[in-house]
């Protein structure tokens, strides 16, 4: 799939909960919870994302031209944003994580529901998302 194609499916299950923030909270949650995690040896201080106010461990690879990411959040809540994000960048060309204007975010109105840090920690996640497949494009 597509990054387009998967930020429209995540646009549909958010619009499921209306303007019901509770709703959208508790499955950004679950999708926390379906994260692929990072293996325990890989969770070093390197691997960790400046600018999160919780401590966010993100590995990327490129495996077969591919970026595949796995990560881990000592808060659930910020376990889901990652998890969202791994959703929809990892498996893609690095030029196309690259690339990615990531319009979901807005439409399902996430980073207006976030504190002021947890929005930082978001963009801090992607620039590092989208840093990583920067210095492996080809």
């Amino acid at each position: 799939m597509s990054i387009e194609e998967i930020e429209k499916e995540i646009i549909e299950e958010f619009e499921l909960f209306g303007d019901d923030w509770e709703g959208k909270y508790e499955h950004l949650i679950d999708l926390g919870k379906s994260l692929p995690i990072i293996k325990e040896d890989l969770k070093t201080d390197d691997r960790i994302i400046k600018g999160c106010q919780s401590r966010v461990w993100l590995n990327s690879e490129l495996i077969d031209g591919k970026m595949v990411y796995t990560a881990d959040a000592d808060a659930i809540i910020t376990k889901g944003m990652v998890a969202v994000l791994v959703r929809v960048l990892s498996n893609q060309k690095p030029e196309d994580v690259v690339k990615a204007d990531l319009k979901f975010i807005e439409v399902i109105g996430l980073k207006e529901h976030l504190s002021p840090t947890r929005a930082n920690g978001l963009v801090s996640m992607i620039n590092k998302m989208k840093t990583d497949a920067l210095s492996l494009c080809r």
